[in-house]
C-alpha cells in the first residue's frame, strides 16, 4: 500500500466512525450514485422553458381569483417575480394575463398549463430516482398529471400566503427588525412549502416524517438563495457579459435555477440517507460497507420496467482483503 492510499484509508476509517461526517459523505456519495448533477440539470432546463408560461398562467389565474382587486394581484405577482434576481424587472415587463373571453381564453389557459407540465413531470421523475423506486412501481400518466396539477395549486397557495405574511411583517415591524423578521418568516414558509411540494412529488409509499430533514435544510437555503441570489448572479454576469453579451442574462438565470435545483436534489438525498440509514459509505473500495451494497443494489433494482421482470443482485466475496497498513 502506497503512502497516499494509506492516508486515504485512514481518513476513510475516521469519517465512517463519526456519524456527522459519515452522513455528510453518504449524502454526497449518493448524489453521485444517483447522477444528481444530471437530475438537477434536467430540472433546470425544464424549469427554464416553463418559466414564462408558468408566470403567464399565474397572472391569468390571479385575474380571475382576485378580480376587482388589482392591487392584490400586483402584490402577489411582484412577490413571485422578486424571487428572480436581476431579471425580475424584465420579466415584469413581459408577463401579463391572457386577454379574451369564452373558448379562446380557455384554450389559451390549457395551452399554458400544458407548457408548464414538463417541469412537474421531471420533478416527479427526480424524486422517484432519488428514492430508487423501480420503474414498474412508478405512477402512471394520469396519476402524474394529477400530482402535477396539485403541485401548481400548492405553489400558488404558498405564494399567496407568503405575500400576505410579508405584508403583515412589514406593517408590524420597521427598520432592521422588519428585515430580520422577514428572513425568519421566509425560512419557515419555504420549509413548509418545500415539505408540501415534496409530499406531492414523492411516491406515496414514503412516509411524510421521512421528508422533514431535507425540507428543514432546504427551506433556509432557499431563503438565502433568494436573499443573496442577486449577488451571485451579478458576479456571474460581470464575467460573462463581455463574452456573451445579451445572452449573459440567460446564463445568469440558468445558474440561479441550477443552484435551486441542486438544493432540491440534495434535500431529497438527505431524506433518503437518513430514512434508510444509508451510512457509513466507503471512500475507497474494497471493501464495501453494508450501506454501499444497499444503495448499489437499489440502483440496480430500479431498472425493473415490467411486472414479469425481476432484478436480483448478488455480491461476491472480495478476492483479497485490503491491507490495514
Amino acid at each position: 500500500m502506497n503512502p497516499i492510499e494509506r492516508a486515504l484509508r485512514g481518513l476513510d476509517r475516521r469519517q465512517q466512525r463519526r456519524k456527522p461526517t459519515a452522513v455528510v459523505f453518504a449524502v454526497v456519495k449518493k448524489y453521485g450514485d444517483d447522477r444528481g448533477g444530471l437530475l438537477a440539470a434536467l430540472v433546470t432546463y425544464y424549469g427554464f422553458v416553463s418559466l414564462i408560461p408558468l408566470l403567464l398562467l399565474l397572472s391569468t389565474v390571479l385575474g380571475f381569483v382576485l378580480h376587482g382587486h388589482p392591487a392584490a394581484q400586483q402584490s402577489v405577482l411582484d412577490s413571485a417575480l422578486a424571487d428572480f434576481p436581476i431579471i425580475g424587472d424584465q420579466l415584469h415587463q413581459n408577463v401579463h394575463s391572457l386577454r379574451g373571453s369564452g373558448l379562446a381564453l380557455v384554450i389559451g389557459a390549457v395551452g399554458l398549463l400544458y407548457g408548464v407540465l414538463s417541469v412537474a413531470q421531471v420533478l416527479q421523475h427526480t424524486m422517484a430516482e432519488v428514492w430508487h423506486v423501480p420503474g414498474v412501481r412508478r405512477p402512471g400518466y394520469w396519476s402524474r398529471l394529477g400530482r402535477s396539477l396539485l403541485l401548481f395549486a400548492v405553489l400558488g397557495t404558498g405564494l399567496v400566503l407568503a405575500t400576505a405574511a410579508a405584508t403583515l411583517v412589514g406593517a408590524a415591524l420597521g427598520g432592521p427588525a422588519a428585515r430580520i423578521g422577514g428572513l425568519l418568516l421566509s425560512a419557515l414558509l419555504n420549509t413548509a412549502l418545500c415539505l408540501a411540494c415534496f409530499r406531492v412529488l414523492t411516491p406515496a409509499q414514503i412516509p411524510t416524517r421521512s421528508l422533514w430533514p431535507g425540507c428543514a435544510l432546504a427551506g433556509p437555503l432557499y431563503t438565502a438563495l433568494q436573499a443573496f441570489g442577486a449577488v451571485l448572479v451579478t458576479h456571474q454576469l460581470r464575467h460573462a457579459t463581455q463574452v456573451y453579451g445579451f445572452f449573459a442574462t440567460v446564463i445568469g438565470l440558468l445558474s440561479w435555477l441550477y443552484l435551486a435545483a441542486q438544493i432540491a436534489v440534495y434535500a431529497a438525498e438527505v431524506d433518503t440517507v437518513l430514512a434508510g440509514r444509508l451510512w457509513p459509505r466507503s471512500l475507497l473500495q474494497p471493501p464495501l460497507t453494508t450501506a454501499d451494497e444497499a444503495v448499489l443494489s437499489a440502483v440496480a433494482r430500479q431498472e425493473e420496467r415490467r411486472p414479469e421482470q425481476h432484478v436480483e443482485v448478488t455480491w461476491t466475496k472480495e478476492a483479497e482483503e485490503h491491507p490495514d497498513g
